[in-house]
């Protein structure tokens, strides 16, 4: 689903998370350089400026430090990107195996929590499927997997429904993410529509471009795919 990238061939997934924030200090001291920082830092500067914005020059100014000291905690801007990408992808949902009634909530459950947690960092889900793949993302991986094979799913299946899965979830948060149309620049796309309704009677009659409902749009989708699961 993801691989490891070119410049950390040693490194195909990553055994710790990175988790928690740097300790306090006393007002007007900036509090001491540390990987945790690092990363969250990154995480704010990815935020505020997207995948182009960060550079360890930005990143080292933005945490008040010079650029050689970050390289005492991480090995370049690539091994930052797969941190701060796998930090903000940690699930705290239920771990438990679900049960044969339970299973299809608990997925819902962690599938729109990773789809909430990429919208709220938009470059993650364009980051996802080229990075090395981190213990959180793994273990988000692994339950999902737990949960699938214990409601039936047998393992010559559990691929394809976890590639079916991840790729519903990832396409659906890039085109929310990115979608920045108007209500008037909708409503003027869907009259178009309907001024050409004799060569696009289908779209044009399900009204495609009012329906602004992303998130029951995303849950009514899932459902359906997993409906489909339950019955291989």
């Amino acid at each position: 689903m993801a691989g490891k990238h070119s410049s950390a061939p040693d490194k195909p997934v990553r055994d710790k998370p990175v988790r928690g924030r740097a300790k306090s200090v006393r007002s007007g001291q900036e509090p001491p350089l540390s990987l945790e920082r690092i990363v969250a830092t990154a995480v704010e500067l990815l935020d505020a400026q997207g995948l182009e914005g960060l550079t360890m020059r930005r990143l080292a100014d933005r945490l008040g430090s010079g650029v050689m000291s970050l390289y005492w905690h991480v090995d370049n801007k690539e091994d930052v990107l797969d941190l701060a990408l796998d930090s903000v992808l940690e699930y705290r949902g239920p771990s438990r195996t679900a049960g044969p009634q339970a299973w299809h909530e608990d997925v819902v459950h962690m599938l729109e929590d990773w789809r909430a947690g990429m919208l709220r960092h938009p470059w993650s889900a364009l980051l996802l499927p080229r990075r090395t793949l981190g213990p959180n993302i793994l273990g988000r991986l692994e339950l999902l997997s737990r949960t699938l094979s214990g409601a039936g799913v047998a393992d010559a299946d559990l691929n394809v429904a976890l590639w079916s899965l991840w790729n519903y979830v990832i396409g659906a948060t890039v085109t929310r993410a990115g979608f920045g149309v108007s209500d008037d620049e909708r409503t003027a796309a869907q009259q178009r529509l309907a001024d050409q309704s004799e060569r696009y009677p289908t779209i044009a009659r399900s009204r495609l471009l009012l329906d602004n409902d992303w998130d029951g749009a995303f849950r009514q989708g899932l459902d359906t795919l997993l409906d489909g699961l339950a019955t291989r």
